[in-house]
C-alpha cells in the first residue's frame, strides 16, 4: 500500500501555541500590574500561565521583550498583528473629511489607547534600565504615528498654513503623552470623556 501523500495538518499545534502565547501575555500583565517589573520573573509568569519557562523564553525572548509584547497587545486590544494605523478606528479618522470631526475622532482614538494601557503606565514609569529601553521604543513608535497623522493632515490641506509639520508632530507627541492622561484621570480625577474633549480642543488649536 503506497504511503499517504496527505500533508501533515499542523493547525492544531499552531492553535495550541497561540493559546499558550495569549496565556503568557495575560499572566505577565497581571503580575506586572500586581507586583511590578522587578518582581515579575519569567518563571512566575510561566507558572501562572501553565507553561514552561523554556516555552516563554523560546516564544518571547527575555523579560524585556515580553514586556514590550504585553505593551503592544494592550495598546492594540488584541493579539492581531495588524498595525494600529491600519485598524478600523484609525481608518475612520483618515477617511473623515471634516477637520473638526477628524480631530475629535483622533482624540477618541488616543483616549481609547491610553485606557487600554491602564495599570501598565505605572509599570513603565518605574526606574529600571530595561524599562527605559522599552519606554524609548514605545515613544519612538508613538512619535512615528503622530508624524504620519500630521503628514496626512498636511496632504489633505488641513494643516494650518506656515506650521512646521515636524514641530506640529512634536507638540502632539507631548500633548497626547500617556503620562499626561494618567496624571489627569488618576491624580486629578478627570473622566475619560473630559480628557477626550480637552485633547480634541488642543489638537484643533494646535493643528488647524
Amino acid at each position: 500500500m503506497p504511503p499517504s501523500t496527505r500533508p501533515y495538518d499542523t493547525s492544531g499545534r499552531r492553535a495550541a501555541a497561540e493559546r499558550n502565547r495569549e496565556a503568557v501575555v495575560r499572566a505577565c500583565r497581571e503580575l506586572l500590574e500586581r507586583d511590578g517589573y522587578q518582581a515579575t520573573t519569567i518563571r512566575a509568569v510561566a507558572a501562572r500561565a501553565g507553561v514552561s519557562a523554556e516555552m516563554v523564553y523560546k516564544a518571547f525572548g527575555g523579560k524585556q521583550q515580553l514586556m514590550k509584547t504585553v505593551y503592544d497587545v494592550a495598546l492594540a486590544g488584541d493579539h492581531d498583528q495588524l498595525p494600529i494605523g491600519r485598524r478600523p478606528a484609525m481608518r475612520q479618522v483618515l477617511a473623515t473629511a471634516d477637520p473638526e470631526r477628524k480631530l475629535a475622532l483622533y482624540a477618541a482614538f488616543v483616549c481609547d489607547l491610553h485606557q487600554r494601557l491602564g495599570g501598565l503606565l505605572a509599570v513603565l514609569a518605574a526606574a529600571d534600565p530595561e524599562l527605559a529601553e522599552v519606554r524609548t521604543a514605545t515613544e519612538q513608535e508613538r512619535l512615528a504615528g503622530l508624524r504620519a497623522f500630521v503628514a496626512h493632515l498636511e496632504a489633505e490641506g488641513l494643516l494650518r498654513p506656515g506650521l512646521d509639520p515636524a514641530r506640529a508632530a512634536d507638540a502632539c507627541w507631548a500633548l497626547t503623552a500617556p503620562q499626561l492622561f494618567a496624571r489627569l484621570t488618576q491624580d486629578r480625577g478627570w473622566a475619560p470623556e473630559e480628557y477626550r474633549g480637552w485633547i480634541a480642543d488642543l489638537l484643533r488649536a494646535t493643528l488647524l
